[in-house]
C-alpha cells in the first residue's frame, strides 16, 4: 500500500521500541524461561503452584511492561530524535512518534497474550497458539483495508492493536478448556518466581542484543535514503516467511519436549532428538535459501502489486537475497539455542549472541557503506559518515553482515554443546548438509534453466500469469529437489513420506487420531 515510501519507514521506526520491550519481558519469559518451570510444576502433578506461578508471573511481566511502556510514551520525541530514526526529517520523525504511542498498545497486551502461549504449550497444544500470530495479521489486514482511506498510515497501527486483542482472544478457549486460574498476586519473594527471573536476566539480554541490533540497523538505513528502513524491513520479512514455517514451528514445537528430556537427565535422547530436528531443518532451509535467492525478483513484484519502481524492487530484492543467505543459520538457531534453554542454561546463549552482535554492528557499518564513527562539530552532533566506496553495500549491506553475525552465533553453540553432549550426530548432519546442498544446487540449475522456457508458454498477462509463472518453476524445482533427493539417499526425504503416510493411514481408520 505504501511502498518504500517515509510513512512506511515511520511506522517501522516506531514498532521497533514497542517491539523490543515485548521481547525484552514478555517474550524472554514466555519463551525460555517460563516454559521449563510451569511445565516441570505440571510434570510433578503441581497444579495448584503451576497456576499460582503463573499469575504471578503474568502479573509480574504486565507490570514491568506497563513501566516502561510509560516511559517510551513520555520519551519518544527524545527516543525517535536521537535512537530510532535521528536520519528522518521533521515531519517523517512527528509521525513515528504518534505511531509508536498507539503500538505501545500492543506491547501491554502481548506481555500477556505471550505468556498464555506459553501456558498452552507447556499442556503440548499448539493449534491455538499457532492461530495467534494469523489473527494478528488479520487485524492489520483490517486496518489496511478499512482504516487507510480514512486515517492513512495511522490504520496500519490501530490495525495492530486489534490484531493483537485477537492474538489474546484466540487463546482464551484453550486456557479455559486447561481449567486455567488467574489470581491477581504480587510476590517478589515467591521461589518460583525468583527462579524464572533468573533464567531470564541472560535470555533479556540475549534479545536485548537481537533487538539492538536491528535499531542500529535501522539508524544506519535512516541515513541511506528515503525508503532504506522500508527495503530493510520487507527483506526480512520476505526471508522470514520460510525461516518461520522451518525454524520456529520446529523450535516451538520441540521446546517442551526437550525440556522434558532434560529434566529426566535422559541425553541420549535430547541428542538423538535435537539432531533429527536438525537434519529435517537442513533439508528443508537450503533449498528454500536456494530458491529465494534465485527466484526473490518475481516474488517481491507479487507481494508488492505495482507499487513499487524499479530501483524500489531491486532494493528490496538485493536486501532479500543477503537475508537468505542467512535462512539456513537463522532457522538452526531456532533448534540449537532451545537446546541450552532446555538444560536451564541462557548464560551460554548469551554470550555466543554477544559475539555474534559484534560481527554483526561491525559489518553494518562497514557493508553499509558507511563508517560510524563519533564526530566532533558534525551537522548532527552525534554521527560523522564516511563512503567506504569498497564495500558499498547500501541497505544490503545491512542483511549480509546480520547473516554473518547469526552465522558465527550458531557455529559456537553447536560447538560448545558437541563437547557437553558428547556428540551430537556431526557425522549424520554433515551428510545431510552435503546432500541436500547437491540436491538444491540441482534445483537451482533447473530453475535458471526452466525461466526462459517457461516464459514462452501462453500464460496470461498481468499478476495472475506473473504468479503460475513463479508457481511452475517452484513445482519444477521442488519436484528436481525431491528426485535428486532421492537419488542421493537422502534418508529424511523417505522417512517423512513414512511419517505422513502413517499419519494419513491413522485418520483413515476408525477411531484414528
Amino acid at each position: 500500500m505504501f511502498g518504500l515510501s517515509s510513512d512506511y519507514d515511520a511506522y517501522v521506526a516506531a514498532n521497533g521500541l514497542p517491539e523490543l520491550i515485548y521481547t525484552l519481558i514478555a517474550g524472554g519469559a514466555m519463551a525460555h524461561a517460563f516454559i521449563p518451570v510451569f511445565g516441570g510444576l505440571l510434570a510433578r502433578g503441581d497444579r495448584s503452584g503451576a497456576w499460582r506461578t503463573a499469575s504471578l508471573v503474568i502479573n509480574s511481566v504486565f507490570l514491568m511492561t506497563l513501566l516502561l511502556s510509560l516511559l517510551t510514551f513520555l520519551g519518544a520525541p527524545w527516543l525517535t530524535a536521537n535512537l530510532v530514526a535521528p536520519g528522518f526529517d521533521a515531519d517523517a520523525q512527528d509521525r513515528t512518534v504518534v505511531l509508536m504511542r498507539i503500538l505501545l498498545l500492543t506491547t501491554l497486551i502481548f506481555s500477556v497474550s505471550g505468556l498464555c502461549m506459553g501456558i498452552l504449550q507447556s499442556h503440548n497444544h499448539f493449534l491455538l497458539p499457532a492461530l495467534a500470530p494469523v489473527l494478528y495479521d488479520v487485524g492489520i489486514l483490517f486496518g489496511v483495508l478499512f482504516l487507510i482511506p480514512s486515517m492513512g498510515i495511522y490504520g496500519i497501527a490501530w490495525g495492530a492493536v486489534l490484531g493483537a486483542l485477537l492474538h489474546l482472544g484466540i487463546q482464551l478457549p484453550g486456557l479455559i478448556h486447561f481449567r486455567a486460574r488467574w489470581r491477581p498476586l504480587v510476590d517478589t519473594a515467591d521461589p518460583n518466581l525468583r527462579r524464572i527471573l533468573r533464567l531470564m536476566l541472560p535470555r533479556i539480554a540475549g534479545l536485548g542484543v537481537f533487538s539492538l541490533n536491528f535499531l542500529v540497523m535501522n539508524n544506519i538505513a535512516s541515513r541511506l535514503g528515503e525508503g532504506s528502513v522500508s527495503a530493510l524491513s520487507w527483506g526480512w520479512r520476505v526471508m522470514q516467511i520460510p525461516q518461520t514455517l522451518i525454524g520456529s514451528a520446529m523450535g516451538t514445537v520441540i521446546f517442551p519436549t526437550l525440556a522434558a528430556l532434560s529434566e529426566l537427565g535422559d541425553d541420549s535422547g535430547k541428542r538423538d532428538f535435537m539432531a533429527g530436528a536438525l537434519r529435517f531443518i537442513l533439508v528443508a532451509s537450503i533449498p528454500a535459501a536456494v530458491g529465494l535467492i534465485l527466484l526473490g525478483q518475481p516474488i517481491v513484484a507479487l507481494l508488492e502489486r505495482g507499487n513499487f519502481d524499479a530501483s524500489a524492487s531491486s532494493l528490496v530484492t538485493s536486501t532479500m537475497r543477503f537475508f537468505a543467505l542467512g535462512l539456513v543459520v537463522h532457522s538452526v538457531l531456532e533448534v540449537v539455542a532451545r537446546s541450552y534453554y532446555a538444560d536451564k542454561d541462557t548464560v551460554t546463549p548469551l554470550w555466543a549472541a554477544l559475539g555474534g552482535a559484534t560481527i554483526n554492528l561491525a559489518g553494518a557499518f562497514l557493508f553499509s557503506g558507511v563508517l560510524l564513527l563519533e564526530g566532533n562539530g558534525n551537522p548532527d552532533g552525534l554521527f560523522v559518515l564516511f563512503p567506504l566506496q569498497d564495500l558499498d553495500l547500501g541497505v544490503a549491506g545491512l542483511a549480509l553482515a546480520n547473516s554473518l553475525g547469526t552465522a558465527f552465533e550458531v557455529a559456537v553453540l553447536l560447538w560448545i554443546l558437541r563437547r557437553r553432549w558428547r556428540g551430537i550426530q556431526e557425522n549424520a548432519l554433515a551428510e545431510t548438509l552435503l546432500r541436500s546442498a547437491a540436491a538444491s544446487l540441482l534445483m537451482g540449475l533447473a530453475i535458471v534453466v526452466s525461466s526462459p522456457l517457461l516464459s514462452l508458454l501462453p500464460l496470461p498477462a498481468g499478476v495472475v500469469g506473473d504468479a503460475l509463472q513463479v508457481l511452475l518453476q517452484v513445482l519444477i524445482g521442488a519436484l528436481v529437489f525431491l528426485v535428486s533427493a532421492l537419488l542421493l539417499g537422502m534418508s529424511e526425504i523417505r522417512l517423512l513420506w513414512q511419517i505422513c503416510w502413517q499419519r494419513r493411514q491413522s485418520n483413515g481408520e476408525p477411531g484414528g487420531a
